[in-house]
């Protein structure tokens, strides 16, 4: 991973801790980007059209890369808006089963369309409140993101797996912007019905991209009414032909945004989220036992059995400043700082930060 440190040049000027606000750009998807509006210069109209036919490419390799067929791929800008465009195609005669402080995008779309709702805390026993609930029978639907933004607590996919499997009139749908890019990760045979991202942190994609993956089981849950001129292709003759995941797509798709995307992936790919996963987990583990050390931790993070690489370390506006000013980048979140790795990262600058803090 080393090596790769190269192709981010902002890790020359700090200590990048970050990447749950947003994912750095590399130098290699730079140039593609250079090359890509170059293209459109000299290209015109021609070139966007050359854009618009290679988007069932762009979802073959997003289906490839995260286990879903290419035609149950939706491209969309963000999760949020993604969300938003499903929502508005769901009875709102179902119960919702949603997590207290979970991010605003996934949460507030239910809460203002008035939805029946349940919550639960976030704690160390979170899957034991999940599973209670839903057992009680009074739930339609599962809405939670796979990590948290404030804390970096993950659900445990497993869990997932079996609660879809103990209740399969369940709809669990879940945003894996905090997650997606930090393992190797299969939608088909996950728990997961419906999942959601937008591509720039975790994934390195930049802004303006993100995705869909629906399963067939549930399309029929709901009655989708975004639409478009992109939901058809330009095509009008098939108005009355719109397949699910086109009634997300009801303008056109950016190739400059998706190209970006498939380009991001690709290099993925070429590192390995095996080798992603195994470097994120002993960063991890150095976060938890370094902030733990220094009693920085909420005390129920330490009882659960995993943990991402995203922590809020116990902090006020003044110790912001301070690791602001040594270079430290990280965000002041849910009353404490919170700070996040990926694989350009190392376990030196976890200790750098350590050192700081003691001091």
């Amino acid at each position: 991973m080393q090596n790769l440190r190269k192709k981010f040049p902002v890790l020359n000027q700090c200590i990048y801790a970050n990447t749950a606000s947003a994912g750095l750009l590399s130098e290699d998807l730079m140039e593609w980007r250079q090359g890509h509006d170059l293209d459109y210069l000299i290209g015109g109209s021609d070139m966007k059209n050359k854009g618009f036919a290679h988007m069932p490419e762009i979802k073959k390799t997003v289906g490839r890369f995260f286990g879903c067929q290419p035609e149950h791929v939706a491209l969309v800008p963000n999760f949020s808006l993604g969300l938003n465009l499903l929502l508005e195609g769901l009875s709102k005669d179902k119960t919702v089963l949603l997590l207290e402080n979970d991010y605003p995008s996934v949460n507030w779309p239910f809460e203002t369309r008035n939805f029946k709702r349940e919550y639960v805390t976030i704690d160390a026993n979170l899957e034991e409140q999940i599973h209670g609930k839903v057992k009680s029978g009074n739930i339609d639907v599962l809405a939670l993101s796979l990590v948290q933004w404030v804390n970096g607590v993950r659900i445990d996919l497993d869990f997932l797996k079996q609660l879809k499997k103990d209740f399969p009139n369940l709809i669990i749908i879940a945003d894996g912007t905090q997650f997606l890019g930090m393992e190797p990760f299969h939608f088909e045979d996950s728990g997961i019905d419906i999942l959601g991202a937008s591509a720039y942190k975790w994934l390195l994609a930049g802004y303006g991209n993100g995705f869909y993956l629906v399963k067939e089981g549930v399309m029929d849950q709901f009655e989708l009414k975004g639409i478009g001129n992109g939901s058809v292709n330009n095509d009008a003759s098939q108005r009355n032909n719109i397949s699910f995941c086109k009634y997300l797509e009801p303008g056109h798709l950016d190739s400059f945004n998706f190209g970006s995307l498939e380009f991001a992936l690709n290099f993925l790919d070429e590192i390995g989220l095996e080798h992603i996963q195994t470097h994120l987990n002993k960063l991890s583990k150095k976060a938890m036992d370094t902030f733990n050390g220094m009693g920085l931790l909420e005390s129920f993070v330490l009882e659960r059995k995993q943990h991402s690489t995203i922590f809020n370390i116990k902090g006020d506006k003044a110790l912001f400043q301070k690791l602001a000013a040594e270079e430290v980048v990280v965000s002041p979140r849910g009353g404490g700082i919170r700070l996040s790795f990926h694989f350009y990262n190392t376990e030196e600058e976890i200790d750098a930060i350590a050192k700081l803090l003691k001091r």
